[in-house]
């Protein structure tokens, strides 16, 4: 239990941890209930009165709603002890089967603001990976954790360095994220978010004790069932998987049910209709090196992605700058459950510009520079006669030399 002790600091201008005692973890959580009900904000400073420059964290710092984070050019740090997320929605969790909602949550980064995975993680990957100490074939990913009895030996969400869900209000801005364990912040029915001003540095390699390590599912953003009203804005960065991605995916799995730790989502896979569609969704200003894509949007089944609008995406990798509509492990999408996909302003290089693996209709893409050494700017998994009303439109291959 985390003690007050008076430091002078001002609490007019929000909740200071260091006016507390006990771990970094301990502290911070100390002055979000403080600040809960009261002030609602939290500052995170810069320097540590434990007399260091970063606050270390063992576990997941919890956030209500009408709760204000502002992180005042500071590092903070998952500790090689973590096995948890960095922020997560206090509604959900494990044990949590049916959550509340909550409104208005805010991360805002001040100047020069690092959050970043621990050096040497317990466990990365999502649900499907098991952990390894060092790459072999199959669907793997590093942990120390791994060969530990009675520990377990595949990732889930808490692998996930943000996660929010039930949360209707978020804002997260001008920070950067170094070395996610997964997929760096991920959202699950959450509506009216914006997104800006955030760097990734999280390639598929990390160096742990001297060795390089293989990290997996190093998505940047991503948007799991039922999201909504979104805006993300100036977004740069490196990571080992998709840049942004939009899945409605693992509708048939066997583990579908929240609050346990089964899974890469905290909260369940139960499509339950068009509350769980994912709409309205604008994305702006990309530049990145991503692995696989930049932008990728995948739903199973009946499930439906729509109204999506993308304009301006610059991208580096290996498949494609957007996949429109894409099935993952799943059965395919219904035809035209994928629909209103507008992007302009795209340039990138891999096996082709555009991807497409599913019956998307009534969707647009102009504006394209591909500079990668592919045949075809678009290429589809599918019969092109199952795709409705797609145009492309100013379309150039610039072919390397």
């Amino acid at each position: 239990m985390s003690g007050c002790v008076n430091n002078g600091n001002n609490r007019e201008n929000g909740v200071n941890p260091n006016m507390f005692s006990g771990s970094d973890t301990e502290r911070i959580r100390a002055a979000v209930e403080a600040a809960k009900g009261t002030i609602n904000k939290v500052v995170i400073p810069p320097v540590n009165t434990n007399g260091t420059n970063i606050w270390l964290l063992d576990s997941a710092i919890l956030l209500p709603g009408n709760m204000t984070i502002i992180l005042d050019n500071c590092t903070l740090q998952l500790s090689d002890k973590c096995r948890d997320n960095m922020f997560r929605s206090e509604n959900v969790g494990v044990g949590v089967t049916d959550p509340e909602w909550v409104s208005n949550i805010s991360i805002i980064g001040i100047g020069d603001v690092i959050l970043k995975g621990a050096d040497n993680p317990r466990a990365t990957g999502d649900g499907n990976r098991t952990l390894v100490l060092s790459k072999e074939p199959g669907r793997v990913s590093y942990g120390s954790d791994a060969g530990k009895e009675g520990i377990k030996q595949k990732g889930d969400w808490r692998n996930i360095m943000i996660l929010m869900a039930y949360v209707d209000g978020f804002k997260l801005k001008n920070v950067n994220i170094k070395q996610a364990h997964a997929w760096a912040v991920s959202f699950e029915r959450t509506l009216n978010a914006d997104i800006s001003d955030i760097t990734f540095d999280c390639p598929e390699m990390q160096i742990v004790n001297g060795k390089e390590v293989f990290i997996a599912n190093r998505d940047g953003i991503d948007l799991r069932h039922g999201c909504k009203n979104f805006r993300i804005n100036n977004i740069s960065g490196t990571t080992g998987d998709d840049f942004i991605a939009l899945s409605i995916l693992g509708l048939s799995s066997e583990n579908k049910e929240g609050g346990t730790v089964n899974s890469t989502m905290v909260t369940s896979r139960h499509w339950r209709g068009s509350e769980d569609d994912t709409e309205n969704i604008v994305i702006s200003n990309i530049s990145c090196n991503a692995l696989t894509r930049g932008v990728a949007i995948r739903a199973n089944s009946t499930a439906g992605i729509r109204n999506v609008f993308i304009d301006g995406l610059t991208w580096g990798g290996r498949y494609n700058a957007i996949l429109a509509g894409g099935k993952g492990y799943g059965d395919p999408s219904l035809p035209g459950r994928i629909n209103n996909i507008h992007a302009m302003n795209i340039t990138g290089n891999g096996l082709s510009l555009i991807h497409i693996e599913e019956a998307i209709a009534n969707s647009c893409f102009m504006n394209g520079i591909y500079r990668g050494t592919g045949e075809h700017m678009v290429i589809y998994n599918i019969d092109k006669s199952a795709v409705k009303n797609v145009v492309f439109e100013n379309f150039v291959h610039i072919k390397p030399k």
